[in-house]
Formats: structure tokens, C-alpha cells, sequence
């Protein structure tokens, strides 16, 4: 149970004023920088601007408080964007509900069985390709706002969005976008006057401040979404029925394995970074919970923010009170200020979010392993990425997986071997070799078996055969370290051929794994236990005293 145990339990113990101070400051600062990014991720979702801030506040103390990182920073980010913009337009605000609760329960259940570490098995392939993907959709998904294109209705469609944007280019507002390039500029430069405020809140304010005092003819979030609501949100659950809980299942679930990695990625990160060791488990149920309230508050799929949770790391940030920090601040924020965030640009937003786009894609990585990595893995990768930005991403990380795992079972299948030793009276064999090969006769046949035998391996086994002077057949198996039940009936039958020609099987070096499926399949009592053997010097003085 202790893998279940939220870490906030665990740093209470030896909790310091000095480190509250830290935590609070930390808090603070993280707030200021997600408050930008929520509300622009939102409006890129497909929901209304305040769901961003409910996610990042809801969310965000479920997964600071029930989490298993020391200094993870929930809230929601742009892995989500894609998918929750096509939840939004084909099953609306309710099917977006009830997926977001439904991946929280799929990751409380994650983390009760612990499948904290199994997260570690969905390959980089898959992970790069869905990521590259993303960034691709985010950012031509942003391209609409950043030129002030006069379009009445995005299509969710890729495809569809570029020909749209094609169709009315002549619409482009220039004033829009110079200010959505200013943004750009300011986001790239300030870093280098300083790291402390976020360049994304600076380009937010001045660019603001222009529109607003110069009276530009620039769509603002309260010219597009109307008056904002500071009110904090009050649960709700849709009416449910099982038709709509049947068609959330799948996009549930690709959400909460999304958050899954995600999560314990940025734990994995910010440890490195503080020296600790998250729990994986209990932040899959932090994850979890966060998901669930987040749905009944009405926000949308949240999961732990590398970006937002490294800057809580360089601010001093050592416990998940700096979590907490962070979303009573948001909090404040929107039951305050929320009135003012209906004067930002939205050519702005979709500036910040062509930043969090470019950053977010790591094509150096993406490239690199389309050049050096074996053809099966840039399959997926390329498969992957090209699904996600022309389908969607449960298709993509559906087919990526499955196709991974087909190919590793291929490689897996070509590593298994078959290998019949030679006799020293061979006319191929030569001096080096007949001084290693032991003279055996020729009423023995030793075959060696080389890597897993699973199902699809299982025909290597055809490969052992015998002829008229066969006695007995001896079966090395010291490079076996796995065997499954279609190997099993592959065995099975060898033994029955062998046992017509009145042929005897015995085996040598049998490992752990596939002795414990032999004795359990009964395979041991039919073939006789005693044609069982240690090594290959016993097996064949057994096997020569046996055709003596």
C-alpha cells in the first residue's frame, strides 16, 4: 500500500518554514506561467477559455495532493489538444465529460494494478511519432486566430483545415496578424532579459494593452466568446447513456494512456532534476482523480506539464504544496481578473501556442531515427505520425501499438533458430571445427535450439527431423529462455512423430520458464523425466548409452 501513498504524506514529516516559503513563491510563479497556457489550450480544445483555468485548478490539486511526484504540476497540456477537439466537435461537451471521468478511472485502475512501470513498454517510436503529429496539428490548428482569417467554421479535419485556409486567404487580417508576429517576437526575446516571468504573459500584457488603448480591429476572447464567467465552476454530470459511455470508451482510454506517459515522463524528468523517486502508482491514481473531478467540474483532460513542473523545480518548488500553491492562485486569478482575460488577443493565444507547438516536437529525434533506426521501427514512427495528423490519435496510437507489436514478434520470430550439429565425418566440416565436434554416432542427432519460442517461432520446431538410422534425437535448449503454449503443441507433436518411428527425445540444458510450461503441460511425464538432463555431456553419454 505504501506504493499508493501520496507523496505530500510522506514530505510532511520534516516540513520546513524555509521550504514553505519556497513552495509558496514556486506556487505563485507556476501559476502566472499556466494561466496563459490554459486558457489558450482551451480555446484550441474547442471549449470555452474558463475550462482551461477549472482544469488547471480542479486537476491540479487532485494531482499534487493524491500524486506520487514530489513537484509534478498537473493541469492541462497540448498532447491533449487534438483529441479533445474531436471529442468537442462530434460528441459535444457531454461526450467530453464523460470521457474525461472515464480516463480517470481507467487510470485509478492503472495504478491499483500497478501498471506504473508498464507505461516504460509503449516504445519511443510510437511516443515521438504521436508527439511530432500533435505539434503538426496544433500548429496549423492555431493558423486561423494568428492571420484573423474570416472562416465561419473550422473544419476538424487536416486536410479540410489547409484547403479552408487556401480558400480564404484573401481574408487575412494584416493588423492581426503583426500582432500576433510582435507576440512571437517578444515570447522569443524575453528570455534573455530574464527566466523568472514568463515570456508568454509579457507578449499576452503588451500585446493587450495595444489592441485595447489603440482600438485595433483585432477578435479578442470576449469579441468571440462573449462575457467570462469568474465564478468558480459547480458540478455537473451529463445524462448518461450507455450508447454514449460505448463510443467514449476507446477515446477514454486513449486519453488515460496519453496521461499515463505524460505524467510519469515528467516524474521521471523532475527527478533527475531534485534528486528523489516518484511513485508511479500513486501518481496514476493522482492522475486519475484529477481526471475524474476535472470532468464533474467541467474542465477537460488534465496530466502532469513537464514545462510547468520544471519551472516549478527552478523556483525552488521541493514539495506538492507548491502544486497546491499554484492552483489556489489560479483560483484567485479567476474569481478576480477573469473579466480582463476577455480583452487578450486572440491572434496572441494562437502566437503562444505556435511557440508551445514548435517547442513541444522533437524533429531532431524524429529525423535521426528515420536515419539510423531499423526499418520495422520507422514503420511505426512514420505510421504513427501520419495517422495522427490525417486521422486522429486514438486510430494512431491504436494502429502504432498493434503494429509495433506484430513487428517486435516478427524480429522476435527471426531470432529464433534451429541448428542441426555436424558429424565429424561431414564432408563440409573443417579441421578448425572437427577438433571442437565430439564423435558421436550417427544413430544420434543433436539439434540446438536458439532464442523464445512463441507462437510465432513455433514452426522453427518442423525444422527437427530425423531418418532411418535416427534412435535418438537430442535437444539443446541452454539459449531457450522462454516457451509458450503454441511451442508447446509444436513439441508435442515432434514427440508423437518420434515416438511412432520409436525415436527417443531427450533434452539438454532446459531453462527455468520452459521447464515450469514442460512439467505443467505434463510434457515432462510423457517424454519421460528421466530424458531430462543438466548439460549437453550428459544428455549425450545418456543418449550413447541408450543405442549401445
Amino acid at each position: 500500500m505504501n506504493e499508493l501513498k501520496p507523496k505530500l504524506f510522506d514530505v510532511l514529516k520534516d516540513y520546513s518554514k524555509e521550504q514553505a516559503m519556497r513552495d509558496v513563491i514556486s506556487g505563485i510563479i507556476v501559476a502566472i506561467i499556466a494561466l496563459p497556457l490554459s486558457i489558450a489550450l482551451a480555446i484550441a480544445s474547442g471549449v470555452g477559455p474558463e475550462q482551461g483555468l477549472y482544469t488547471a485548478i480542479i486537476a491540479g490539486f487532485f494531482i499534487s495532493f493524491f500524486g506520487g511526484s514530489r513537484v509534478q504540476i498537473g493541469g492541462p497540456t497540448a498532447a491533449f489538444v487534438v483529441i479533445i477537439y474531436g471529442i468537442v466537435t462530434d460528441y459535444g461537451t457531454a461526450g467530453l465529460t464523460v470521457a474525461t471521468i472515464l480516463a480517470g478511472i481507467f487510470l485509478i485502475v492503472m495504478g491499483i494494478c500497478h501498471f506504473g512501470s508498464l507505461i516504460k513498454y509503449i516504445p519511443y517510436t510510437i511516443t515521438t511519432g504521436f508527439t511530432c503529429g500533435i505539434a503538426v496539428t496544433l500548429f496549423v490548428g492555431q493558423l486561423k486566430d494568428f492571420f484573423g482569417l474570416s472562416i465561419a467554421s473550422v473544419p476538424s479535419g487536416f486536410v479540410d483545415k489547409v484547403i479552408a485556409y487556401a480558400t480564404n486567404i484573401s481574408t487575412i487580417n494584416w493588423t492581426a496578424t503583426a500582432v500576433g508576429a510582435a507576440a512571437i517576437v517578444i515570447m522569443l526575446l524575453w528570455p534573455k532579459v530574464t527566466d523568472k516571468i514568463p515570456g508568454s504573459l509579457i507578449a499576452i500584457i503588451v500585446t493587450t494593452a495595444v489592441v485595447y488603448f489603440a482600438d485595433l480591429p483585432v477578435n479578442t476572447i470576449g469579441s468571440v466568446y462573449g462575457e467570462l464567467s469568474s465564478s468558480f465552476p459547480t458540478p455537473h454530470v451529463p445524462a448518461l447513456s450507455m450508447k454514449l459511455v460505448q463510443e467514449m470508451l476507446s477515446p477514454a482510454f486513449t486519453i488515460a494512456l496519453l496521461a499515463g506517459i505524460e505524467s510519469l515522463l515528467s516524474a521521471v524528468v523532475s527527478d533527475g532534476m531534485i534528486g528523489d523517486t516518484h511513485k508511479s502508482n500513486a501518481e496514476l491514481v493522482g492522475q486519475g482523480l484529477g481526471n475524474i473531478f476535472s470532468g464533474i467540474f467541467g474542465g477537460i483532460p488534465a496530466t502532469g506539464a513537464i514545462a510547468r513542473t520544471a519551472a516549478n523545480v527552478r523556483n525552488g518548488g521541493r514539495t506538492p504544496v507548491a502544486g497546491i500553491v499554484h492552483c489556489i492562485t489560479l483560483t484567485i486569478i479567476l474569481l478576480v481578473l477573469m473579466p480582463l482575460a476577455a480583452l487578450i488577443p486572440m491572434t496572441t493565444l494562437a502566437a503562444v501556442l505556435l511557440i508551445v507547438a514548435a517547442n513541444m516536437a522533437d524533429w531532431t529525434s524524429f529525423f535521426r531515427l528515420c536515419k539510423t533506426a531499423p526499418k520495422s521501427d520507422v514503420i511505426v514512427l512514420v505510421a504513427t505520425f501520419l495517422l495522427t495528423v490525417f486521422f486522429d490519435l486514438v486510430i494512431a496510437i491504436e494502429v502504432g501499438v498493434v503494429l509495433a507489436a506484430m513487428l517486435f514478434m516478427k524480429r522476435m520470430a527471426e531470432t529464433a533458430d534451429v541448428t542441426a550439429w555436424k558429424y565429424l565425418d561431414e564432408p563440409d566440416v573443417t579441421p578448425g571445427e572437427a577438433e571442437k565436434l565430439r564423435d558421436i554416432p550417427h544413430t544420434i542427432r543433436v539439434f540446438e535450439i536458439s532464442g523464445p519460442l512463441f507462437f510465432a517461432a513455433a514452426d522453427q520446431i518442423l525444422q527437427i527431423n530425423s531418418d532411418k538410422a535416427t534412435r535418438v534425437i537430442v535437444i539443446r535448449m541452454r539459449s531457450v529462455p522462454a516457451i509458450d503454449a503454441s511451442a508447446m503443441k509444436s513439441l508435442r507433436e515432434l514427440a508423437d512423430r518420434a515416438k511412432k518411428k520409436k525415436i527417443t527425445l531427450v533434452f539438454s540444458h532446459v531453462n527455468e520458464q520452459p521447464m515450469s510450461v514442460m512439467v505443467k503441460d505434463g510434457f515432462t511425464e510423457y517424454v519421460g523425466a528421466q530424458n531430462f538432463h543438466a548439460n549437453i555431456v550428459e544428455a549425450l553419454d545418456y543418449a550413447e548409452n541408450l543405442v549401445k
